[in-house]
């Protein structure tokens, strides 16, 4: 199963604590997620489904390529982590 987890700082805004599920890329693992913690979708996600601009994934270590469809592949050993980008100077 697929090890999605969250930032303690996006938890402060929507709880939504790491939980594995089963999925083969990373928009079929935020789906489940979301099924759960609804309120976390519009806070990752545009209102077109794509990552917001503030939002980074990273896929073991490793950001996603894919930030509009989500499709990167993910397997059953992977860890998704789900953060707020920092910019600035």
């Amino acid at each position: 199963m697929v090890r999605v987890a969250f930032t303690e700082n996006l938890q402060r805004h929507v709880s939504c604590a790491a939980k594995e599920v089963d999925a083969d890329t990373v928009c079929g693992a935020l789906d489940a997620i979301f099924f759960h913690c609804e309120r976390a979708r519009g806070y990752v996600l545009d209102e077109h489904g794509a990552l917001r601009k503030h939002m980074v994934i990273f896929i073991n270590g490793n950001p996603i390529e894919d930030r509009v469809t989500l499709s990167d592949a993910v397997a059953a050993s992977d860890e998704i982590f789900v953060m707020q980008a920092l910019s600035g100077g």
